[in-house]
């Protein structure tokens, strides 16, 4: 029987300047259903918490009536995150999960990296989703102007559009179908108010234990779906934007700025088993040639010979443990992964991704494999 995973789930609030977050955060203070939130963040002086909610502070910490404690992040926030197991264990404050707030024009992939790669964090927190707020009414013109903010899109799990009502709908669908071309994988909801449901915003990734199906498809912004006969046909990621309006095509590209062509979202699905080799020789080669510029990856796995297929995870080198899926019926063995990254051409992505179709043959050694895969097999394009 496995071990229950007890760590800390950490959610990520990022976004544009000017998009939300604080109002977001307020509202999650408040919310009960949100449970004990330790919320870290970059200065308080830079965040507007409401003063109806603050029971006492000190330089490093707010104390709020929700029971939420509040820490700013001091030069290193392995340090804070370490000061917050130590404050837990010790028993002098408590709380079920942590939301790091980020400034508007930071990269989320230092924190990710904090928490996958720092021992102590690592046993003690684990994502549990990035959620990016991104301003319709300003959100093309931040796009074109910061290339933080795609960076920001490109890494969510989670799109929460503010300022809509401010917005004519052709305008908000030609931003919906530029956040998409960014990252299809990120489940897009509309604020109300600044407001939206607390249970959209955490239990976000499918890196934990007792995931789902349904979960991972979430996840992967793939819904359950007939294999398509072609297996390359998912390569290209992005779909149809059911929120355009009549007249609007998504397949006529909006115009926009030259950053958006340093991002590239790609996905695939490989009905069968893919053989270990197989996989590890495609991650192996595209981590060793474009390790930096891979800002996202995550999928799930069938391989040849296991009895569980797993999720896993992935920012540039870093991965996650991967995460069995025990409660696999074994009726589905369709692979999913999707890959998002930067300054790569997109058939270059596509062509990696497909290294995935390979199969080697039958006689060949494991060590030979790059020798030895069939006449069909593509090679690494870069």
């Amino acid at each position: 029987m496995a071990l229950q995973d007890n760590r800390v789930p950490v959610t990520l609030l990022t976004g544009f300047l000017g998009a939300g977050k604080t109002t977001l955060l307020n509202q999650l203070i408040r919310d009960p259903e949100a449970g004990r939130i330790a919320v870290i963040i970059n200065e308080f002086g830079d965040v507007g918490l409401d003063h109806d909610l603050i029971e006492e502070a000190t330089e490093e910490t707010v104390l709020l009536r929700s029971g939420c404690l509040c820490c700013a992040v001091l030069g290193d926030l392995a340090k804070t995150l370490g000061a917050l197991i130590a404050r837990r264990a010790a028993g002098t404050c408590s709380f079920d999960r942590v939301v790091i707030e980020t400034s508007g024009i930071a990269d989320p992939g230092p924190i990710v990296h904090t928490l996958a790669t720092d021992r102590q964090i690592a046993q003690a927190f684990r994502l549990d989703g990035v959620v990016t707020l991104a301003d319709a009414a300003t959100g093309m013109k931040t796009l074109d102007q910061q290339f933080e903010a795609l960076r920001q899109v490109a890494m969510a799990d989670v799109l929460i559009l503010s300022k809509t009502d401010l917005v004519e709908p052709f305008d908000l669908a030609r931003f919906e179908t530029r956040l998409e071309a960014i990252n299809a994988s990120a489940r897009r909801i509309h604020a109300q108010h600044g407001s939206v449901p607390v249970g959209a915003l955490f239990g976000l990734s499918a890196m934990r234990d007792g995931v789902t199906f349904s979960d991972v498809d979430a996840w992967l912004g793939m819904p359950p779906q007939a294999a398509s006969a072609d297996p390359l046909a998912g390569l290209s990621g992005i779909a149809p934007n059911p929120a355009a309006p009549a007249g609007f095509s998504p397949s006529v590209p909006a115009a926009h700025g030259r950053h958006d062509q340093r991002i590239t979202s790609a996905s695939i699905e490989v009905t069968e088993p893919i053989p270990a080799t197989v996989f590890d020789f495609w991650l192996d080669t595209l981590i060793a040639l474009k390790g930096p510029n891979i800002l996202r990856m995550k999928g799930i796995l069938h391989v040849e010979g296991l009895q569980y297929p797993f999720v896993f995870h992935g920012v540039q080198h870093i991965f996650d443990a991967p995460v069995p899926m025990k409660r696999w019926s074994g009726q589905d063995s369709t692979s999913r992964v999707v890959v998002i990254a930067r300054d790569m051409d997109e058939a270059d992505l596509k062509a990696s991704l497909a290294l995935l179709l390979m199969r080697p043959k039958a006689a060949a050694a494991v060590e030979d494999l790059p020798a030895a895969m069939t006449v069909d097999t593509i090679e690494m394009p870069f």
